[in-house]
């Protein structure tokens, strides 16, 4: 009989590759309608392997969820940028392969950031999620996220609003 291991760990500079094809995919079946196209596009180009090689060396917080070495998703996470926010932690990225949605990794995956920020002192935690993006918003409040605060970002001529889910 063969075993599936799922791992939730730190990112290291090998994994930098799949995780570009992460975020590809994601970004991809996420955003394709929602982001302008010319501006999706040049979002996932700038995220190539070689970036987030430099990214995991330069360690920013980095955390993959390993599937038997294929990366099924990753998280990037830290403190909190929103100074109007009094949350110490924030998780900046969450992506999950499209293939793999759905099935729990993602719930595990948010956990272990969540767990880690605490480790390292962080009170509180704050995610923003574009508000048309339906998958997120449901992700985030079905995991006890409170809608506290709203901003837009501005896609060439497209501005969408954001929305900031909290947890004290």
């Amino acid at each position: 009989m063969n075993s599936l291991t799922i791992d939730i760990r730190p990112a290291d500079a090998d994994d930098a590759q799949q995780i570009s094809d992460v975020h590809a995919a994601a970004w991809t079946n996420t955003y394709q309608g929602l982001i302008p196209h010319k501006s999706l596009q040049r979002m996932i180009a700038r995220r190539h392997g070689g970036w987030w090689q430099r990214a995991i060396e330069r360690r920013i917080s980095v955390m993959v969820v390993d599937m038997g070495g294929l990366i099924a998703g990753y998280c990037t996470y830290g403190f909190n940028r929103a100074r109007a926010l009094s949350q110490d932690g924030e998780i900046y990225e969450l992506y999950i392969r499209p293939e793999y949605q759905g099935i729990g990794v993602g719930s595990r995956l948010f956990e272990a950031a969540h767990a880690s920020l605490r480790n390292h002192g962080c009170h509180g935690l704050v995610v923003w999620a574009l508000e048309e993006n339906d998958m997120a918003m449901n992700f985030y409040a079905s995991h006890g996220g409170k809608d506290v605060a709203q901003g837009y970002e501005t896609f060439e001529d497209r501005k969408l609003r954001k929305v900031a889910f909290v947890w004290n």
